[in-house]
């Protein structure tokens, strides 16, 4: 009976051991993915919602839930103190595009929640649009968009990407770029030297021609580089 429970009492010796060494290793894990995060340099996204008529976000609902997965999985990869804004455009009329979402990437406000908050507002797109929470609206004024985002919130401070879901028509007064001969005007300026990549998710989708993807991508890619982006990348699919 002695030894029965002095087997007995090893085991819960044993077992507490087990538990404290599962539970240091749990909060070693922990603190080490904080020290991962805490090493990768803040970072600054700008998300740019197009809810024009034209734009297949709009109401296609896998080509949003698409979109939504790619920029969410940018967000997850964002370090601590990074900044996430989410807008919308359209219409060159700010009571038509009154939404905005700004995050801080921080230990209370992890990349993964940002990530999954943006995923569902992302992939909600059509329902919002059909709901009647969104608009959608008759004008494409991508540059006049890029003209406001530059203005308010701009590249200074940290490494920034612009990302458009957006089939990258512009219909403003600026160009109707539908045309086959039309060309974005050249920028005034460089209003985002400094800006690490601008991206536009979707270019051409809508339109059922390869080579006109083609057109829109080497017309933004032109506009992008002219206008100081580092680097710019147009995906009609991925």
């Amino acid at each position: 009976m002695k030894l029965l429970l002095a087997a007995t009492a090893a085991m819960g010796l044993l077992g507490g051991g087990v538990l404290a060494v599962a539970t240091e290793r749990a909060a070693a894990l922990e603190t080490a993915a904080l020290d991962d995060e805490a090493a990768v340099a803040p970072r600054r996204l700008i998300i740019g919602l197009d809810i024009s008529k034209s734009n297949p976000l709009v109401d296609d609902q896998a080509f949003a839930a698409k979109v939504a997965a790619r920029v969410a999985n940018v967000v997850r990869g964002l370090g601590m103190a990074s900044e996430v804004h989410v807008r919308t455009f359209g219409s060159y009329d700010s009571s038509s595009n009154s939404f905005a979402y700004d995050a801080l990437v921080s230990a209370r406000n992890r990349p993964e929640h940002v990530a999954a908050e943006i995923q569902k507002l992302i992939a909600g797109t059509p329902y919002l649009v059909k709901s009647g929470k969104w608009r959608s609206q008759e004008n494409t004024n991508i540059l006049a968009f890029l003209d406001n985002v530059g203005q308010s919130i701009g590249c200074a401070g940290l490494p920034t990407t612009v990302v458009l879901a957006s089939d990258g028509i512009e219909d403003s007064e600026y160009v109707r770029l539908q045309r086959g001969n039309a060309h974005l005007p050249a920028p005034d300026g460089r209003p985002f030297r400094g800006c690490a990549e601008m991206q536009i998710l979707g270019i051409g989708q809508g339109t059922g021609r390869p080579t006109e993807t083609t057109r829109l991508r080497a017309e933004w890619a032109r506009w992008a580089a002219a206008a100081g982006f580092a680097k710019f990348t147009g995906l009609n699919d991925w």
